[in-house]
């Protein structure tokens, strides 16, 4: 395909808006109407159920203040619910372990079991669990409400652990305003830091919030922080969702690493798995009380077996009110921002999305969808926003199903944000393919395909496709000539190609995002080697299951240059407001020289992708006026070449088409650079309107 030039579009295109249009305007969910009606009733009648109109969805998710242990003026109070058990007894360090008469729990109603101590009977940081008995047999379990469970260094066992600091945490700062443009650094906290090990709250909230305050993100996504036994799981096994992971530190270290993000002006946002669970019986939730179908389905449809967990039981009121209390939990007590649900194609249906293409409408409203999932989606959502107005949730589906993102009473499930996975997945398919055979037109289609229903977080690359049997956008770029091509006086004709590709790749989908980015943390400066935490694989190494940051302060490597670029990206994009305005519009796209031109919000984006051929007084249709060069990938600064002298002004000619007057500036556009230019608007052409 030849060049294809597009008319100015304020004159020929009609502007589109960036809020989410209604979900029933895509005409395609017409023969699906019935559908989204019967879903939209489901949820009422499951609100229904399980307030039973006589409270607010608020009130009913409060489960963490009922069960579990809590202390008061009167002494001890522990509840468990554990239907299928005949005998429980509360064992530990107060009993030696044992089983003791003024340990025992009562049954009380529908299953629920509860103990009264004194106030000696228990102390700050004792180990407990539960011995739960049923028919044919008994075991020990830790409360499914706990929020403190440790590992003895020992044993290597979890216990429970009472926790009652003398001194309750003291917030020092209110949650920063929400963005409507949330700039995501997603973080995980035992890898934040360099040294071979495990790092820290305390590690993180010292030694990265003070920079990352300075970087540009205004969200902090953080990953791993519900208790889980397998470390190497990166978070994803959960066994105690009301418990912050201790091998990270204390809760009030956790709380002062959000009250600090919160005074720096980052908001605090977590992984929430609730898409399965750690199939751990002694940890986890896995026969809790003696049966597999407590908490989880029955049978094989309880079973992930991709993913070696449970599946939760989204249709019983008890699993509802565990999973809502947690997401009110971490709202209340660790004064987080909002979730990133984790897993949601596998909820959403029945074979999980494994193997599943999604090829049409009819994949997303079949018998393969549970709407029990959906429903709890939409219902969380609805909780979050009620105890906090404020807050965000994002959906992580590779689906696609529509109304994710749509207001409930739409029929649509009340996400505020949905990741835009497709536009990962196809720039490191591109990569497979000479450069010189990339498409444009396919670029930009996954760019920018979203629905108009629907705000979407964008991003290159997150910690996915570092892990390990991927590599990371720079390693796929560069190769082996990462570990050998970075040093500023080498001369690596894989890594320019790699220093530029990734800054263009990262500067487009910034750009063309439709309200939001993220990125993983050390990937803005290019990290060179992939996510592998300790297993038996690699001899329980910690060497991949860290951060590399002197890498980046080292000023002989060009790892400096990413990071950046990152940073004047980034603020760029902050100063102008590019993202909360309307969405890009694009102006010019050719095939064959692989260049694509588009327009936001007064900022005008030229991507010369070609691997050779650079273009002098490339012509780029316009408005009248004036065009400040912003920002060149190509620029020395970042590592370029510096083919284009910086501060650049071009100002747009006037010419006339038949009986149409328009405009347009030429510049010079180098190989494998993107530039930004802004439109200059002076008193005189805002008097003449133009």
């Amino acid at each position: 395909m030849g060049a294809k030039s597009l008319p100015p579009h304020h004159k020929h295109m009609p502007a589109l808006s960036n809020n989410p249009r209604p979900l029933l305007d895509d005409s395609y969910l017409a023969p699906y109407a019935v559908t989204l009606a019967r879903r939209r009733e489901h949820v009422r009648k499951t609100r229904q159920r399980l307030t039973c109109d006589a409270t607010d969805l608020a009130e009913f998710a409060n489960g963490h203040e009922f069960f579990g242990l809590h202390h008061d003026a009167e002494g001890w109070i522990f509840r468990e619910w554990a239907p299928n058990a005949i005998q429980i007894a509360l064992v530990g360090e107060p009993t030696d372990w044992e089983e003791r008469d003024g340990f025992r729990m009562t049954r009380r109603e529908h299953g629920i079991w509860e103990l009264r101590l004194p106030h000696d009977a228990l102390w700050h940081q004792a180990l407990y669990r539960l011995r739960i008995h049923w028919n044919g047999g008994a075991g020990d379990r830790i409360p499914a409400y706990a929020r403190r469970v440790v590992q003895d260094n020992h044993t290597i066992l979890y216990n429970a652990q009472v926790w009652v600091p003398d001194t309750p945490y003291c917030w020092r700062n209110s949650p920063p305003p929400r963005s409507d443009t949330p700039l995501i650094y997603e973080a995980h906290t035992g890898m934040a830091q360099e040294r071979e090990g495990i790092g820290t709250y305390e590690e993180l909230r010292q030694n990265m919030l003070p920079g990352l305050a300075c970087s540009g993100y205004n969200t902090l996504q953080l990953m791993a922080v519900l208790e889980h036994p397998y470390y190497a799981c990166f978070g994803y096994h959960v066994s105690n969702y009301f418990a912050a992971s201790s091998r990270f530190g204390t809760p009030e270290e956790l709380k002062a690493l959000v009250d600090d993000a919160h005074g720096l002006g980052i908001r605090v946002i977590l992984d929430l798995v609730h898409s399965h669970a750690a199939r751990n019986e002694t940890e986890g939730l896995s026969r809790f009380d003696g049966t597999l179908c407590q908490y989880f389905h029955e049978g094989a449809r309880g079973e992930h077996e991709a993913w070696d967990s449970r599946c939760f039981d989204y249709a019983k009121p008890e699993v509802l009110h565990f999973l809502l209390s947690n997401c009110r939990f971490w709202l209340d007590e660790y004064h987080i921002d909002g979730f990133r649900f984790d897993g949601v194609t596998s909820m959403l249906y029945r074979h999980h999305g494994l193997g599943h293409a999604f090829t049409g409408y009819d994949d997303y409203f079949g018998d393969a969808v549970d709407e029990d999932a959906f429903a709890y989606l939409a219902l969380a959502n609805e909780l979050v926003h009620t105890v906090r107005p404020d807050a965000v949730t994002i959906a992580e589906d590779v689906s696609g199903m529509p109304g994710l993102g749509a207001p409930i009473e739409q029929g649509g499930c009340g996400f505020d944000y949905r990741m835009a996975m497709g536009v990962t997945d196809h720039v490191f398919k591109m990569l497979d393919k000479k450069d010189e055979d990339w498409s444009m037109s396919a670029l930009w289609h996954e760019f920018t395909n979203r629905r108009q229903d629907e705000r979407t977080i964008s991003y290159v690359e997150c910690h996915d496709q570092a892990l390990v049997g991927g590599q990371t956008l720079a390693f796929r770029l560069m190769g082996d000539a990462i570990y050998h091509g970075m040093h500023t006086d080498a001369a690596d004709l894989a890594v320019d190609r790699g220093l530029a590709l990734h800054k263009m790749f990262r500067l487009a989908a910034l750009f063309t995002a439709g309200h939001g980015y993220l990125n993983f943390m050390g990937n803005e400066f290019g990290h060179p080697d992939w996510i592998d935490f300790p297993r038996e694989g690699n001899q329980q190494s910690y060497a991949y299951a860290r951060r590399q940051w002197s890498l980046r302060d080292n000023p002989e490597l060009r790892y400096q240059f990413l990071d950046r670029f990152d940073r004047c990206m980034l603020e760029l994009a902050r100063r102008t407001n590019a993202i909360a305005s309307a969405p890009p519009q694009l102006l010019a796209l050719d095939e064959q020289a692989k260049i694509l031109v588009f327009e936001r919000n007064s900022l005008y984006l030229l991507l010369n992708l070609h691997p050779t051929e650079s273009r002098s007084d490339y012509e780029v249709s316009s408005l009248a006026g004036t065009y400040q060069l912003q920002l060149d990938t190509d620029a020395r600064e970042f590592g370029g070449h510096g083919r284009v002298q910086p501060g650049q002004r071009h100002s747009a000619e006037r010419f006339v088409v038949g009986n149409t007057e328009q405009h347009r500036f030429r510049i010079y556009l180098p190989c494998r650079t993107a530039l930004v230019l802004q439109r200059v608007v002076t008193e005189t052409m805002k008097d003449r309107r133009l």
